[in-house]
C-alpha cells in the first residue's frame, strides 16, 4: 500500500512543479472558465484523488497476478498521462502559447479514456477499486472543460 501511495503522490509532486512555477505568472492573468473553482480547491481535491487512486491500485494488486497485470498496465498509462498534462498545460504555454493548451487538451482527453479503461479493468477485479476511480474520472472530465475553455479563449 505504501508503495502505491508513494508512487501516486510522487506523480502529484512532479506535476505540481509546473503548476507552482506558472500559477502566479501567465495562468494568473489567463482567461479562465467562469466555473473554475478557487485555487485552494485544486490542491485539496487532488490530494484526495491521488490517495484514492493509490488505494484502488493496491486493491487490484492484491489479487492474482494474471488478472491484475493488464489492469495495472492501464493504470500506469493513465499515471503517465496524468504526469504529462501539467507540464504541457502550465509549463509549455510560455514557450508555445495557445498550441500548448490544445496539446494539453489532447493529453487530458487521452487521460480520460485511460482512466475510463482503468475503471473497466479494475471493477471486475475489485468493485471497490473501480468505484474509487470514479471521482477521479469525474474530476478529469471537469478539468477537460476548463482546459477547453482556456484553449479557446487564450
Amino acid at each position: 500500500m505504501l508503495g502505491f501511495l508513494a508512487l501516486s503522490h510522487a506523480v502529484s509532486l512532479l506535476g505540481s512543479l509546473a503548476i507552482t512555477a506558472n500559477a502566479h505568472g501567465w495562468y494568473a492573468a489567463a482567461n479562465k472558465a467562469p466555473w473554475t473553482p478557487p485555487d485552494w480547491v485544486f490542491g485539496t481535491i487532488w490530494t484526495v484523488l491521488y490517495t484514492a487512486m493509490a488505494v484502488a491500485a493496491w486493491l487490484v494488486w492484491r489479487h492474482r497476478p494474471a488478472s491484475r497485470r493488464r489492469a495495472l498496465e492501464v493504470y500506469a498509462i493513465q499515471l503517465a498521462l496524468n504526469l504529462a498534462w501539467s507540464p504541457t498545460f502550465f509549463g509549455m504555454y510560455p514557450m508555445l502559447g495557445t498550441p500548448a493548451l490544445w496539446l494539453a487538451l489532447l493529453i487530458i482527453t487521452a487521460l480520460a479514456l485511460a482512466v475510463s479503461l482503468t475503471v473497466v479493468r479494475f471493477g471486475p477485479i475489485s468493485p471497490a477499486a473501480g468505484i474509487l476511480m470514479l471521482p477521479y474520472l469525474s474530476w478529469i472530465i471537469f478539468s477537460a472543460t476548463l482546459n477547453l475553455y482556456a484553449a479557446t479563449t487564450n
